[in-house]
């Protein structure tokens, strides 16, 4: 039975964390301490010195419940310390003292450690939920039950109530706990399990075409949503404020078939999702909402209350059927409180998730706190408030937000959303087909030394359907980049990071590392210390293998076995000038990176253009830099640097595409006496379209620009974000598609040879929610196109 709770423990191991004031223990009056008995699992534990009551907090000897919990016990006398580990994670308390350390972070405990009988007790409800578990009173017999199994299934304690938020929250500022950042990241599922997913899911509509691209997603089966999307008949954009529907499919017909315009209203769309029935537009509203009327009555005087409304940020989904193109009717709207983390869709399930901030102080003034709400018309019209019983929080990692999630099954329009309440926020949070994973960087920065040990807790939650339940915790050192740092692989885990600072020239300076969890996310694998000095610019997870690029004046590019979760190896690493910021798989033994060149100059690095190169990993001892290829000068960007979304590639066609914006250094424009090099001028915007192969690496085809020789003349060295830019490349058949906020332009796929184009008009700023537009002219409005 012992060994048992100890695999039940250690699933559980690093909820270890962070120690938050707890609700205390009450007991009737007048009953004696000795009466109180103390079950963990349903299993009693005998106490050397019975539990005592002291203020109304139950202590009981530290070494026993410990011990009963799977811990390992040290005492030291001299220090009146004691010490308690399990697995990576370390608890410390002083006698006498109200504060303890965890994992090195110090938290404030409700009641001092004492000694009675020369046994250490300690307040009951602390361990145990410091522990990570569900700790229970029954004041009818005077019993506390410790459920560890609970947790490790599933069940995160709830708040309950305003008074234990304020507690909650109050230890949580003393955590230290800040976060930054919000993404939400898919990436890593089995092929297999992608396929099934894949046959799961409801595909986009292909009345006359079944050869078109797709945004560029991380895993099969599990959609991102995006500006731009197809299915090979139609394209949809997100315009402006609106939505623009067009037949683009024959080139010869190409014209807008319908505009859901949403000018009107304070909903700003900025991303979609498409399958052969629904349309779902998702993007940020401020919703006009009844406000509670004891948070009114603070706010103005009884005469004034009724009507009481105010305003909120909110993230909004709304689900269109498009069975009829021209008669589009939007059948449901979804609003989560707060705002936007991201979305993402496997099969007929989309997933929707927000942060919401907590005003921690109002709370402390005494005034009322805003619960989280939400609204599915689905269900009913309304706002739903969310109760305190249905707020769950993750016992030592207390910060001031809700994370909201909720799960909208799209083949059941019926079905009300499921929606997730978690006391806490995400900054990267990751998906495969099966689970969620919500990262929160945690801080603990030591002023003194000027030391920052931050680390990266994981929680884990199933998937199932619009459904989502708890899991399980871990936790790594140092902090996370993007999506790309995580993984999940043949029921494993991975996650790249980042410990120390750059500037750092001691033990402390930064070091980059790869760590392998286990399904109860417990590290079993790890390999540090990667490149000290340099920081995480890109990451890819490829299987058996793992591919990291640092950078600080090179660019190293590393190549990692993950074969063995146990004992995963560096084994090869390239050293060249530049970085790459986002990586991309061309097969098993090929990687495109994406980046910026790079020079040297008095130990700083200064990035001039695009770099693009193709590297061969076949020998993984020995990576190569096969082909590269320059864009532009010092200035140069593309959103492909920032947005992988942005790319159009397809190995099977030979086509690699993007929008970019190039600047060159005129001639007569040279480097600064320090060697430091120039910015360029403004020479383009557009799309760049190569054909690429592992034989001959990178041919430029063609470039294509929506700006026409007068927007050129008038330029200068700069350019702005215009509606000409061209945001998004994608084909139909062989037809290529460019698309801009004004203008859609058809090219051949091959000779990239003008074909048709179509005039997006200007936003009216009011409209019906949905209207026709008759067929706009199909000339070509003046584009620049180079070969």
């Amino acid at each position: 039975m012992r060994n048992k709770k100890k695999i039940l423990l250690a699933s559980i191991m690093s909820v270890l964390i962070g120690v938050f004031l707890i609700s205390a223990i009450f007991i009737s009056p007048g009953k004696a301490s000795d009466q109180i008995k103390v079950y963990v699992d349903g299993k009693q534990v005998r106490f050397s010195v019975p539990p005592e009551l002291v203020g109304g907090r139950t202590f009981v000897p530290f070494m026993e419940i410990f011990e009963a919990m799977g811990a390992e016990v040290k005492w030291d006398n001299k220090e009146q310390l004691v010490t308690a580990s399990r697995g990576t994670d370390l608890l410390t308390l002083q006698i006498g003292q109200k504060t303890a350390s965890i994992n090195g972070q110090k938290v404030t405990l409700d009641a001092v450690p004492r000694i009675v009988q020369g046994r250490t007790l300690v307040p009951l409800r602390f361990i145990g939920e410091a522990l990570g578990a569900d700790v229970n009173w029954n004041k009818k017999n005077l019993s506390v039950y410790i459920n560890m199994e609970n947790l490790a299934q599933g069940n995160l304690p709830v708040v309950g109530t305003k008074e234990k938020l304020k507690e909650l929250l109050s230890q949580g500022q003393v955590s230290g706990g800040r976060l930054s950042g919000h993404g939400i990241f898919r990436t890593g599922a089995d092929m297999a399990q992608a396929e099934e997913s894949m046959k799961t899911a409801a595909s986009p509509e292909t009345v006359n075409n079944s050869d078109f691209s797709s945004t560029n997603i991380q895993v099969q089966g599990v959609d991102e949503g995006d500006l731009v999307k197809t299915d090979g008949k139609y394209i949809y954009q997100v315009n402006n404020q609106r939505v623009v529907i067009a037949r683009a499919f024959p080139v010869q017909d190409m014209k807008i078939i319908n505009v859901i315009d949403l000018t009107k209203g304070p909903f700003h769309p900025t991303e979609m999702y498409l399958d052969e029935k629904f349309l779902v537009v998702i993007g940020i509203s401020e919703s006009y909402y009844p406000m509670p009327r004891a948070s009114a009555e603070k706010l103005m005087a009884p005469d004034m209350m009724p009507p009481i409304h105010g305003y909120r940020p909110m993230v909004k989904a709304m689900v269109y059927d498009i069975s009829n193109k021209e008669n589009i009717e939007l059948v449901r709207e979804v609003e989560l409180d707060g705002h936007y983390v991201s979305s993402r869709k496997i099969g007929s399930a989309l997933y929707l998730v927000a942060n919401k901030h907590i005003n921690y102080y109002v709370l402390e003034q005494g005034k009322d706190l805003e619960k989280p709400m939400y609204r599915d018309t689905a269900g009913s019209s309304e706002f739903v408030e969310i109760d305190y019983e249905a707020i769950r929080y993750f016992p030592g990692s207390i910060e001031p937000n809700y994370l909201l999630v909720a799960g909208v099954d799209l083949s059941q329009p019926s079905k009300q959303a499921e929606v997730s309440t978690f006391l806490g926020s995400g900054q990267n949070i990751y998906a495969s087909l099966q689970n969620l994973y919500v990262a929160v960087t945690q801080y603990d920065f030591n002023e003194k030394a000027y030391i920052d040990n931050r680390s990266t807790l994981v929680y884990s939650f199933n998937l199932d359907k619009g459904s989502i339940s708890y899991n399980g915790k871990g936790r790594v050192p140092g902090s996370l980049l993007n999506q790309f740092s995580m993984d999940e692989h043949n029921g494993y885990f991975r996650v790249a990071t980042t410990t120390g600072d750059i500037w750092r020239t001691d033990e402390h300076t930064s070091k980059n590392n790869i760590y392998i969890l286990d399904k109860a996310l417990n590290i079993v694998g790890k390999v540090e210390d990667i490149a000290p000095g340099e920081t995480i610019y890109s990451v890819r997870f490829m299987g058996d293998r793992g591919y990291m690029v640092t950078f600080k004046t090179v660019d190293p590019l590393f190549v990692i076995d993950l074969k063995n979760p146990e004992r995963p190896a560096v084994l090869g690493a390239l050293k060249i000038p530049g970085y790459s910021d986002y990586l991309h798989p061309y097969d098993e033994n090929h990687l495109i990176g994406f980046g910026k060149d790079a020079v040297e100059v008095d130990n700083m690095a200064y990035y001039l253009g695009m770099k693009m190169a193709i590297f061969d990993v076949s020998d993984v001892n020995n990576p190569k830099e096969k082909f590269v290829e320059m864009i532009g000068d010092r200035g140069t960007e593309s959103e492909l640097l920032r947005n992988h979304k942005a790319l159009l590639f397809s190995r099977e066609k030979n086509l690699l595409a993007f929008p970019v914006t190039v600047m060159e250094v005129k001639h007569g424009r040279d480097y600064n006496y320090k060697g430091i090099p120039p910015y360029g001028e403004f020479v383009f915007q557009g799309a760049y379209i190569y054909h690429i192969d592992t034989e001959t690496g990178f041919k430029l085809k063609g470039k294509i620009s929506h700006l026409s020789n007068e927007d050129y003349l008038k330029a200068g060295n700069y350019w702005y974000d215009s509606n000409k830019n061209i945001e998004r490349i994608l084909y139909i058949g062989d037809t290529l598609y460019t698309l801009s906020k004004k203008t859609w332009q058809a090219h051949g796929l091959n000779k990239l040879e003008y074909r048709s184009s179509l005039e997006i008009p200007e936003a009216s700023p009011i409209r019906d929610t949905v209207y026709p537009i008759g067929e706009p002219g199909q000339s070509d409005p003046g584009v620049k196109t180079e070969q």
